[in-house]
C-alpha cells in the first residue's frame, strides 16, 4: 500500500500510516525532485493540503488511487466530480482547526476595533497619533454570524467573554441548538440590518458565492465591519470595496479572497482593511490536529472502508458502519445474483429496506446493490463510491422503498429490476453468524445460502425434476451442497436453487435444459 503525502503533515500524523505493516508513506517535501504527477500513478491514497491542485488531469494519472485526504476544511482544491466518476473517497476534516481560526476572526476584528495594524506602523514612524486613532468596544455590539458550525459556534462562545450579543443565519441549525449557545437564529436580511459586525463561516457553494454583494451589503446597517476567515468566493470584493469606499462598510478583516494571492490590490491596501495570507488555520496545534485526524481517516478507510467526513459520499461513524457492513455485503452479493438471473437491457433498480434496516443510512447499501448489478455488465469497475454516478450516468432509474413493519423476515433488504424481459425481484436477508441468505425469488418463498456458485432452475411443478438434475450433477461429477425448492402452485411452476461445489460445465447445465420440465437454468457465480 502505497500513501502519497503531498505537503507537509505533523511527523506524528506521518508516524499514524507509517505504522501499518507494509504501507510505504512518500512524503514529498522530504523528497528531492519527485512530484506528484510521478508519484500518484501507483499510490493508494493523496494526502494534500490546500496548495495541491488535484485535477481531473492529475486523477487521470492514477492507476490505484481510492482515497484523498485533505487536511482542513475545505475541498475546493479538489475536482470532487472527477473523484466520484474514478471511485476515489474525498475526505477532510471539518472542526479541526475551529479553535485557531475562531482566535483569528476575533483577532482580525480586535485589530479594526482597536486600528492596531495602523497604531503599530504609526508609532514605529515615530508618530504619536493618540486622537487619530481612537477605537470602539465590543461589549454591546451585535455580531452576526453567517454559519453556525464548529467554527461559527466557537467564534461566538469567544464573542459572548466580550459580553457581545450573538446572531446567526444558518438555515441547517436548529433553533434548539442555537438557544443552548446562546445565539438568535436570524433570516439573512435581518442578520445584515441588525449586526454591528457580521462574521462569515459558511462553506463555499453556488448557492452562497457572493453571499455579500452590492445588494446585501445596501441592506447591512451603515458602518457594519466584516470579517471573513471562512471562502473568499463568499464575498464580492468589488462590491466591498464600494462599500468600503463609501463608507457603508466601515472596515474589513480578511483572511481569505477570491484569488489567491489576492489580485485586488485596492482592497487589500485599503486603510480600513486589515488583511492576513489564509493564516487562520495556521497554528502549530491546528496543523498537528488536522494533520493526524486526517491520517487516521485515510487509514481507516483503506484498512475498513470506513469513510469519515466524506465530501462525496454520506459519512458514517465506525458503529454506524459496524451495523451496516453486512448488509452492504448482502446488497452486493444479491445485486450480483439478480442480474445474472434477469434480462438484458436495464431500465430500473427498485430496492427495499424492511425492518430495523429501513431505519439506518442506507446510502452505502443502496450503492453495494448497484456496485453488484453493474459490475457485471459495465466495462468500467463500480464501487461505493461511484456507483450511484455511474447509473445516473446511464439513465438507470433507481427507487428505494422503506418499511419497518412491512416484512415478514425482521431487517430483510429486497431488490427488483425492470429489463427488456420484464420484472425480477430477489429477497435476503443476514441471517445466524452474518450467514447471508435467499429468502424468495419473484414473490416465490424459497430459501438458501447466498455464496458461491448456484445453479437456478424454473421448471415446471412436476415430479421427477429435482431427481433428474441431482443424477445429472452426479454422474458429472458435480457435488450439490444444498437443494432448496419454492413453488407457485397456482402457476403450478417450481424455482430451484441447488449450491454446488465446483463449478457446472456448459455441456451439464445443456444437459440440464434438456429436461423438458425444466424452463431456464442459469449458474449463478456469487463470488
Amino acid at each position: 500500500m502505497k500513501i502519497l503525502v503531498a505537503e507537509d503533515i505533523s511527523e506524528k500524523a506521518l508516524e499514524v500510516l507509517r505504522t501499518e505493516n507494509g504501507w510505504a508513506v512518500r512524503s514529498l517535501p522530504k523528497l528531492k525532485g519527485a512530484s506528484v504527477e510521478q508519484e500518484i500513478a501507483d499510490a493508494d491514497a493523496l494526502v494534500v493540503r490546500s496548495a495541491t491542485k488535484v485535477t481531473a488531469e492529475l486523477l487521470g494519472r492514477a492507476q490505484k488511487l481510492r482515497a484523498i485526504g485533505r487536511a482542513g476544511v475545505g475541498v475546493d482544491n479538489i475536482d470532487l466530480e472527477a473523484a466520484t466518476r474514478r471511485g476515489i473517497v474525498v475526505m477532510n476534516t471539518p472542526g479541526g482547526n475551529a479553535t485557531s481560526v475562531a482566535e483569528h476572526a476575533l483577532a482580525l476584528l480586535l485589530a479594526l476595533a482597536r486600528r492596531i495594524p495602523s497604531a503599530d506602523a504609526s508609532i514605529k514612524q515615530g508618530k504619536w497619533e493618540k486622537k487619530k486613532l481612537q477605537g470602539f468596544e465590543l461589549r454591546g455590539k451585535s455580531l452576526g454570524l453567517i454559519g453556525l458550525g464548529k467554527i461559527g459556534s466557537e467564534v461566538a462562545r469567544l464573542a459572548q467573554g466580550f459580553e457581545m450579543q450573538v446572531l446567526a443565519y444558518d438555515p441547517y441549525v436548529s433553533t434548539l441548538v442555537a438557544r443552548e449557545q446562546n445565539v438568535r437564529l436570524a433570516g439573512l436580511e435581518e442578520l445584515l440590518k441588525a449586526s454591528d459586525v457580521v462574521s462569515l463561516h459558511a462553506s463555499a457553494t453556488p448557492e452562497t458565492r457572493h453571499l455579500l454583494n452590492r445588494r446585501t451589503l445596501g441592506l447591512a446597517k451603515p458602518g457594519l465591519r466584516v470579517i471573513n476567515c471562512a471562502r473568499g468566493e463568499l464575498v464580492d470584493e468589488a462590491a466591498l470595496l464600494e462599500a468600503l469606499d463609501s463608507g457603508q462598510v466601515a472596515g474589513a478583516g480578511l483572511d481569505v479572497f477570491e484569488t489567491e494571492p489576492p489580485r485586488n490590490t485596492g482592497l487589500v491596501a485599503h486603510p480600513n482593511v486589515v488583511a492576513t495570507p489564509h493564516i487562520a488555520g495556521s497554528t502549530e496545534e491546528a496543523q498537528e490536529i488536522v494533520g493526524i485526524r486526517i491520517a487516521e481517516q485515510v487509514r481507516d478507510y483503506l484498512l475498513l472502508g470506513i469513510a469519515r467526513n466524506a465530501a462525496n459520499m454520506p459519512s458514517i461513524s465506525p458503529e454506524e458502519f459496524k451495523k451496516l457492513e453486512p448488509y452492504i455485503q448482502l446488497g452486493e452479493k444479491l445485486g450480483v445474483f439478480l442480474v445474472q438471473i434477469a434480462g438484458e437491457r436495464l431500465e430500473e433498480v427498485r430496492i427495499s429496506y424492511d425492518g430495523g434496516l429501513a431505519e439506518l443510512n442506507t446510502h452505502l447499501v443502496k450503492n453495494a446493490v448497484l456496485k453488484g448489478i453493474l459490475n457485471r455488465v459495465l466495462d468500467e469497475e463500480a464501487n461505493l463510491v461511484n456507483a450511484g454516478t455511474l447509473a445516473q450516468a446511464r439513465g438507470l432509474e433507481v427507487v428505494e422503498v422503506r418499511s419497518a413493519r412491512r416484512a415478514a423476515f425482521s431487517n430483510s433488504l429486497g431488490i427488483g429490476l425492470k429489463t427488456d424481459a420484464g420484472p425480477d425481484s430477489v429477497l435476503g436477508m443476514v441471517g445466524v453468524r452474518g450467514a447471508l441468505r435467499i429468502l424468495g425469488i419473484n414473490d416465490v418463498d424459497i430459501e438458501a445460502p447466498l455464496r458461491g456458485t448456484i445453479l437456478f432452475i424454473r421448471n415446471q411443478d412436476v415430479p421427477g425434476v429435482i431427481g433428474r438434475v441431482g443424477t445429472i450433477l452426479g454422474d458429472r461429477g458435480v457435488n450439490i451442497a444444498s437443494f432448496a425448492l419454492g413453488r407457485n402452485q397456482e402457476a403450478r411452476l417450481a424455482l430451484g436453487l441447488v449450491n454446488v461445489d465446483s463449478p457446472i460445465p456448459d455441456q451439464v447445465l445443456d444437459e440440464i435444459r434438456a429436461v423438458p420440465a425444466i424452463r431456464a437454468a442459469r449458474v449463478v457465480e456469487i463470488g
